[in-house]
Formats: C-alpha cells, structure tokens, sequence
C-alpha cells in the first residue's frame, strides 16, 4: 500500500515553517554580523584618533618644553594626564559592561 498523503502533507508545512525560521535567522545572524564588524571599525577609528591627539599633545609638551614655555609644557602635561584618565576610565566602564552582558 501507498503512503498517506495528509501525513505527509503535514510534515511538508512543518518544514517549510522551519525553513523560513532558519532563513529568517540566518538574516538576523548576517545583520548581527555587520553591525559588530561596523562597530569594530569604529572603535579602530576612534583608537587611532586617540593616539594621534596624545601624539600631538606630547610633541606639544617637548616643544614647550625645548622653547623654554615651561607654563605651557605644565598646561600640555595636565591635559595630556586628563586624556589618559579619560581613557583608563572609559575602558574599566566597557569592560564593566561586558561582565554586566555576560551570564
């Protein structure tokens, strides 16, 4: 004897169901995807900008400092210590943030 179709009917339509949830999944996951790789490249942009203002303001402070503008040396210095705490702080409130996210 044959088969029932109805039952095969059924199990059809089930899977289509969960072919269209692993689509939908797989979209998500791709998106989930590219949204992380954006917010590396972001983060990579805003390091570099990072580097390249402390840079400055060191070449700043040796320049102070070679012309004898020991104010303006202090001045560089000063700020340049209030870059650095800015990033330490910055850093410890991500990596609190992560250990929030994680179970």
């Amino acid at each position: 004897m044959a088969p029932r179709r109805t039952g095969n009917l059924e199990m059809e339509k089930k899977q289509l169901k969960v072919r269209a949830k692993v689509k939908q999944l797989k979209a998500e996951m791709r998106k989930i995807r590219e949204d992380q790789r954006c917010i590396r490249e972001e983060q990579i942009k805003l390091t570099t900008s990072y580097d390249s203002t402390q840079d400055g303001v060191m070449l700043g402070i040796l320049k102070a400092r070679e012309g004898g503008d020991l104010v303006q040396a202090a001045t560089l210095t000063r700020f340049l210590g209030q870059i650095v705490a800015m990033e330490k702080a910055n850093a410890n409130l991500a990596q609190v943030k992560d250990e929030e996210d994680d179970p």
